[in-house]
């Protein structure tokens, strides 16, 4: 069995985590699978990333056994509540602006005359990360516009620094779907973005890691508010390739295993519209990426 997609569950209150079957509609527990035959495999998630080929060559090992005995089962998915790959994240999410020209025109309200010659890059904290169907939270007394931004985030497998474009795409250990959740009035007025994208629960991430090797050449995002859909885009359209992400981001800098890139959103954002179609209390935001999934999360 190729292994394609991991993610990290809860079940009875316990956090593990597992890989998904062929058909994508159960989880082999990488608990169970460890004990069945006596593989060692880590604990979480974000550790089994950091062990790069050879953990993955370990699971192939243990679900290749598995196949032979059928000694451990898939458990369907609906019996199971699936939380952000990498729940408890003490990493870094770097993420990116402006890395779609449509996106950069809407935001600015002004066609552009050159693209940018060089990523803008920004954080979010890792405390504000929550995983699929978690609610997030408006934050009333905080912020009157709360946007939403459809992105797939790219998660590093392997360390580096000055990192060649040919080379980036071997740091790459997987990818997932992010909501870069923003106060744009905390983004306006406080001129750095940090505080604006990085209260609690602003960063809903899942439903799971699709290895890179499984991965498509280009991947379609679709952001629907409340089943309307608001951005509709190809990762064709980014003005910096990941590669060049990866590799402009490591100058000087060290990547980490675990560390997230998210890669910028398309147009369609709700403080693109006239007048602004922000998200309130309510309100259910589904971002689709292709090969992916689907995230999702309600407003409270």
């Amino acid at each position: 069995m190729m292994i394609k997609k991991l993610i990290t569950f809860e079940d009875l209150g316990f956090v593990q985590w597992g890989v998904l079957d062929a058909e994508e509609t159960g989880v082999y527990s990488a608990i169970a699978l460890e004990e069945a035959f006596f593989t060692p495999l880590p604990e979480t998630l974000a550790e089994f990333v950091q062990q790069g080929n050879e953990g993955l060559l370990a699971l192939a090992d243990a679900l290749e056994q598995n196949e032979k005995t059928q000694a451990v089962k898939a458990r369907p998915l609906e019996t199971i509540h699936i939380l952000a790959p990498l729940p408890h994240l003490t990493k870094n999410i770097f993420c990116v602006g402006e890395n779609y020209a449509e996106h950069i025109e809407e935001f600015h309200k002004k066609k552009l005359d050159s693209l940018p010659k060089y990523p803008q890059f920004f954080t979010k904290a890792p405390t504000c990360v929550i995983g699929p169907e978690d609610t997030i939270d408006s934050h009333p007394q905080v912020t009157k516009e709360l946007d939403y931004e459809g992105e797939l985030a790219v998660i590093i497998g392997t360390s580096g620094k000055d990192i060649p474009v040919s080379e980036a795409m071997n740091h790459v250990y997987g990818f997932t779907i992010m909501n870069d959740v923003t106060a744009r009035d905390l983004q306006r007025n406080h001129g750095q973005w940090f505080h604006g994208k990085s209260l609690d629960t602003f960063a809903p991430m899942g439903p799971c890691i699709l290895l890179r090797d499984a991965a498509p050449d280009a991947f379609t995002i679709v952001t629907k508010v409340n089943d309307e859909v608001r951005q509709d885009a190809s990762t064709e359209e980014f003005i910096f390739p990941i590669p060049s992400l990866i590799s402009t981001l490591s100058q000087g800098t060290t990547l980490q295993p675990g560390d997230i890139i998210s890669t910028g959103t398309p147009s369609g954002v709700g403080a693109g519209f006239k007048p602004p179609r922000y998200i309130h209390s309510g309100d259910t935001v589904e971002i689709s990426i292709s090969s992916i999934g689907t995230l999702k999360n309600t407003v409270k």
